[in-house]
């Protein structure tokens, strides 16, 4: 069954905001769910980046 489409939650990528600074190839990027309603602006989570091996910043991106 669709999903109505007056739903409050949107999926949203995010990306690695320390993979574009470090110059190796490829791209860290996760699919989460977002209420639009509790946080209008850009989601901001701290995930695993495997390619750099450690804990980083990853930010919603349109």
């Amino acid at each position: 069954m669709a999903k109505k489409s007056k739903d409050a939650r949107l999926q949203v990528i995010l990306e690695c905001t320390e993979h574009k600074t470090s110059g190796m190839p490829g791209t860290s990027r996760y699919i989460s769910t977002k209420n639009k309603k509790n946080t209008p602006d850009r989601l901001e989570l701290k995930k695993y980046n495997p390619i750099l091996r450690k804990m980083t910043v990853h930010r919603e991106i349109k």
